[in-house]
């Protein structure tokens, strides 16, 4: 008869076994998938591994998406890919084998995010879809890039300003021959391309720089904040609200480092945005 402590050790000992084994299956399955064999000294390998498993798991997830989701329109556009040095073991996402070297391992599609040997870029399909995040631009755009980002049939800055003009401009004197103003053209510009990135995501970087000031600038900037909020909502009577007073204060707050004419006048649009955007949040940044 075994004594209760010898049968509760027992019992013990028989659900560690229990307990590794379903973790040794997993090793060995995922070993003999790859093509790698599992020893003694398998707990060595499994660490990277189990990256490369990750690496190669998402790959497939993400051609599967693309092969099987038909809400995508079906243009074909090539990789742009771009010599690039990883961080850590990477293992390449057309013929799953490691990317050996300590620079320039491999390269990487600025559009989509594929990671490839060099070798292998010249065989992988046109199937880029690219990735929202990584195309900061509506103009100066490549046009496949830009539909396929935004899953449209075409870039969406043609269908609003198509829909505008017909809805009402078509009866406008000399339609498509007199020209706008060169800074109402350049504000609508910024508008679309600002529209690519997230509203908050923006509010959280301009936070972010923010606390980078010293106290004193800090504290100067956010009174001064507070007292133009107050200025805008007197609009109706001062005729100045957020965007009137972006262009007065920008080129005096946003002043580069260096007095280039050049770049002042380069960077006056995005002084007036900045300004702007801290005197519409004010009551958020501060």
């Amino acid at each position: 008869m075994f004594s209760q402590e010898l049968w509760l050790e027992n019992e013990r000992k028989c659900a560690v076994v229990r307990k590794s084994k379903p973790g040794r299956k997993r090793q060995e399955l995922l070993a003999i998938a790859f093509g790698v064999k599992v020893g003694l000294k398998g707990g060595f390998l499994w660490s990277p591994l189990k990256l490369f498993a990750c690496s190669q798991i998402s790959s497939l997830v993400r051609r599967a998406a693309l092969t099987h989701n038909d809400n995508h329109f079906n243009y074909e556009k090539t990789h742009n890919f771009k010599v690039h040095t990883f961080r850590g073991p990477h293992w390449c996402e057309y013929c799953a084998n490691f990317m050996w070297g300590l620079i320039a391992q491999g390269v990487r599609c600025s559009d989509c995010g594929l990671n490839v040997h060099k070798q292998c870029s010249k065989h992988v399909p046109n199937d880029c879809q690219p990735d929202l995040k990584r195309i900061k631009k509506v103009y100066c755009c490549d046009l496949t890039t830009l539909v396929k980002a935004h899953n449209t049939q075409r870039p969406m800055v043609v269908d609003i300003c198509i829909r505008e003009i017909e809805a009402r401009g078509l009866k406008s004197e000399g339609i498509y021959r007199v020209s706008g103003f060169t800074e109402h053209i350049e504000d609508v510009k910024m508008a679309f391309d600002r529209e690519i990135s997230n509203a908050d995501e923006r509010l959280e970087a301009v936070h972010e720089v923010l606390m980078l000031l010293p106290p004193a600038h800090y504290e100067t900037l956010r009174y001064l904040m507070i007292h133009l909020k107050k200025v805008t909502m007197n609009e109706k009577d001062n005729l100045m609200n957020a965007e009137n007073l972006g262009i007065v204060f920008g080129p005096t707050l946003m002043r580069p480092p260096e007095d280039s004419t050049l770049t002042t006048l380069h960077d006056m649009r995005y002084q007036k945005l900045i300004v702007q955007i801290l005197i519409e949040n004010e009551d958020v940044l501060f």
